[in-house]
């Protein structure tokens, strides 16, 4: 067979070469299926069809799979650079950019070439000889910016804001609205976070809707349609520091500084005057040394750490901020629900394959590019500094790494979410929680596959009325949050000679050092015992009394999941908007066992609490609690569907209401006065011949076709989302069969488990500091500090936001 030219093969192509436009999508800083750079042994190649870029490795899955077969072969190759190369001085508060801090990083040459597969027949560029088409193509992607650099700069651009032209002469009314330091809710739906206070009128609603139905649900937004109130603040982020306020300007359509954010916000009751300050409060300074001693203790500094590298021990570069997601992934990918889903049963192959044409937006895909980025060592190796010159012995350095930039993977799980989209520290546990829901997504339908289900676990509310009868309700969850009962510290002798010494101190204008501050030390028992805990409802209304009376709660685990994490509400919101962080260690022992606090179920003998039966005004029927009913319509709900929802409730209370009020606004009769009237038989038999062929009781079927419109689909998630529906009026052994069945999917088992790794917090806020994990890897802890990856000495045990146990088996 007669060979062919590589320029007359070049030409044959030329249809699979396409000049970028100026709104394409450009790769060429790292492959979109795996870590390898420009820098790498093998380059970068970049199809100059799709603009996507692959490494070595990969490109020739891409040819498989598109048949696409010129590429730009991009490789940079380090250059030798003289000890006395002078320093630039800085023009910009910037590290790594033109006149930004010099980061001492080396220097590279870049070489280009086209390439053509299978056979990898390469040409030189630039050159002449190469067809215009192809000369033009390349020319544009060398010059081009890159598309991850651009999202990355355009993230940190969008930080930065202008004064509304709106703030000046804003109209506020005085409606008499005050605004509670906690405690928020959007006024028009059940949202309890992304919520915003509109400046104008004080309606507190949640923010927009993402692309994939998570967020809010746009009616703060909606609500400025309506009135054309410009200004709404983001809760959560004011702090004293009002500058860092969240203000979004609807008309602008962009985030805004608010010059008078101060006086606009006391117009709501929510006063900072008090909190400028010019000097430091004696609390102020003895935080001051207690947040220098969490970065000292957490991040381990002064210890000799032993660098570790290989599988499993790659770090992650922080790309500005991101240090919440990048302690909460390497704690996440511990986990052998993870490593089994993404590493060892899914190959990067395997994920291409099936994989959309633009794989850096699939989700699965960047997770098994993270997945194999850190764990099959390939890019963990011992780094030496001016390792190029021979006159340096790297053996009496110490090494590190480079680690690997989670950009991608952060881009797609970003993406529905605004906040962490932009280059500010989140809260760690906020991240998590989202990421799970991601996964969750993700993976619709293949419940198999999904690995977030590790981690969820079901939960059982039990309702003891006076009367002696009973209510349970059921839930589910992926981390249990504890409250930190202070009262329970086990050093209250130490800590009144602190307070003392403290005192004596003060006396003498002097401060505390820290080392003399003593923190109060909770066991972790004392928090797990304080969520076991009977917690009294006052203002109950009982349908066994038909009246109101105070219930104890409890609440307990209806399943064990594979990995437990506890949360520690160590941030609190005190009165006067002062967001004020716990200062206190946490005793968490090595093995915890809960299997105490797993849920008895319904017990023989015990008696259900009746149904709340709707009855005519004129008798006697049970009163919906007026408090409750208030809190709900000064939300903008009407006032019959809050009395409805209070009874339905039984008077629980207002989140409890809420949920009910919004789990049936679609209800038919929802209008209806409350009365006797029982429409429940009036659905379609054969749809409830299909719920009861799913294992669902006859009356559960019907109520949540009644509840649902008779939407099939839509009443069985009704049922699953409102468990105390079927459980309200069964016998024991319906009951304990409700309560599997609710629990279907979730693993379960012994509830004995081993602390395998801590995500500690350094700083103020949640949305502030610094994060950092540490885990338990092959018998020794470990800490994960961004790139810095070493033999842990001491870990910060006492000090964790988020734990994370693991089932011990047997």
């Amino acid at each position: 067979m007669m060979e062919v030219e590589p320029m007359d093969l070049l030409r044959s192509n030329l249809s699979r070469v396409r000049i970028p436009e100026p709104t394409n999508r450009i790769f060429k800083h790292e492959c979109c299926l795996s870590f390898d750079t420009p820098k790498s042994e093998g380059g970068l190649y970049i199809d100059m069809f799709t603009f996507l870029a692959f490494g070595k490795d990969c490109v020739g899955w891409n040819f498989e799979k598109t048949g696409n077969p010129v590429y730009l072969h991009v490789k940079k190759t380090k250059k030798l650079v003289p000890e006395d190369r002078p320093t630039k001085k800085p023009t910009r508060l910037a590290i790594g950019v033109e006149g930004g801090f010099d980061n001492n990083e080396p220097e590279y040459e870049e070489t280009h070439s086209i390439v053509i597969l299978p056979n990898y027949i390469s040409l030189p560029f630039p050159s002449i000889e190469l067809p215009e088409k192809v000369r033009l193509a390349a020319d544009a992607i060398v010059l081009a910016e890159g598309a991850e650099r651009k999202e990355q700069v355009a993230a940190w651009t969008a930080d930065k804001k202008t004064v509304s032209t709106y703030a000046m002469n804003l109209q506020q009314l005085d409606n008499g609205v005050v605004i509670p330091p906690s405690g928020w809710k959007c006024a028009k739906c059940d949202k309890t976070d992304n919520l915003w206070l509109n400046l104008t009128d004080g309606m507190i609603l949640c923010g927009r809707r993402n692309w994939d139905g998570s967020g809010g649900n746009n009616h703060a937004v909606e609500h400025y349609n309506e009135t054309g109130y410009p200004l709404a603040v983001k809760l959560g982020t004011i702090t004293a520091d009002l500058e860092a306020a969240d203000v979004y300007s609807y008309p602008e359509d962009n985030s805004v500084l608010d010059p008078h954010l101060a006086q606009h916000l006391a117009f709501f009751g929510i006063d900072f005057s008090s909190l400028q300050k010019t000097e430091m409060t004696t609390a102020e300074r003895e935080l001051d040394h207690n947040t220098n001693f969490d970065w000292n203790r957490i991040q381990e500094s002064g210890e000799e750490k032993e660098p570790i590298f290989g599988p499993g021990y790659t770090g992650l570069v922080n790309l500005g901020n991101s240090c919440y997601l990048a302690a909460t992934m390497q704690v996440v990918f511990t986990t052998r629900s993870f490593c089994s889903r993404y590493y060892i049963n899914q190959s990067l192959k395997k994920a291409f394959e099936t994989a959309p044409a633009d794989p850096t937006v699939d989700l699965n895909m960047q997770l098994t590019k993270l997945a194999h980025g850190l764990l099959s060592g390939k890019y963990s190796m011992p780094v030496y500094e001016n390792d190029d010159n021979s006159s340096i012995d790297a053996t009496t350095k110490t090494p590190k790494q480079e680690g690997i930039p989670p950009r991608m993977f952060k881009s797609v799980i970003a993406a529905s979410h605004p906040e962490f989209s932009s280059m500010r520290q989140q809260d760690a546990l906020e991240f998590f929680l989202h990421f799970l829901d991601q996964v969750e997504r993700s993976n619709a339908g293949k419940a198999e596959l999904d690995p977030a289900k590790c981690f969820k676990f079901g939960i059982e509310d039990r309702i003891l009325c006076s009367s002696g009868k009973v209510a349970y309700n059921k839930r589910q969850d992926y981390i249990l949050s504890l409250n930190i009962p202070l009262h329970e510290a086990t050093n209250k002798e130490e800590m009144e000679l602190f307070r003392k010494l403290k005192a004596e101190k003060l006396s003498e204008g002097k401060d505390v050092s820290a080392e003399e501050i003593v923190r109060p030390r909770v066991p972790l028992e004392a928090c797990l015992r304080n969520f076991s805990a009977p917690e009294e409802i006052h203002d109950f209304y009982s349908t066994a009394l038909k009246a109101k009376t105070t219930a104890l709660k409890t609440a307990g685990f209806t399943s064990f999941p594979d990995y437990l994490v506890l949360h520690m509400r160590k941030f609190v919101m005190e009165e006067g908007w002062v967001p004020k962080k716990l200062d206190v260690y946490i005793d968490v022992p090595d093995i915890i066992d809960i299997n105490h606090m797993r849920s008895k179920g319904h017990h023989p003998g015990e008696e259900l609490l009746p149904d709340a039966e709707p009855i005519d005004e004129d008798s006697n029927q049970p009163s919906a609690n007026e408090d409750i009913v208030a809190q709900l319509v000064s939300m903008g709900f009407n006032q019959l569907h809050c009395q409805k929802a209070a009874i339905n409730t039984l008077n629980a209370g207002v989140e409890e209401a809420m949920n009910w009020l919004l789990s049936h606004m679609d209800d038919p009769d929802i209008d209806s006065p409350i009365s006797k009237g029982n429409s429940s038989d009036n659905v379609d038999q054969s749809k409830v011949d299909i719920l009861i062929s799913f294992g669902f009781e006859d009356h559960v079927a019907r109520k949540a076709l009644k509840a649902s419109g008779e939407d099939i689909e839509k009443a069985t998630e009704w049922i699953f989302s409102n468990p105390d529906a079927s459980v309200s009026s069964m016998d024991a052994s319906a009951s304990n069969t409700t309560s599997a069945s609710n629990d279907i999917g979730l693993s379960d088992g012994g509830g004995k488990y081993r602390l395998i790794g801590i995500v500690s917090h350094m700083g103020t806020s949640t949305h502030c500091g610094h994060y950092v994990a540490h885990i338990l890897k092959e018998g020794r802890w470990v800490i994960f500090n961004d790139t810095k990856v070493a033999v842990s000495v001491n870990p910060p045990k006492d000090m964790g936001y988020l734990y994370f146990f693991e089932r011990i088996d047997g």
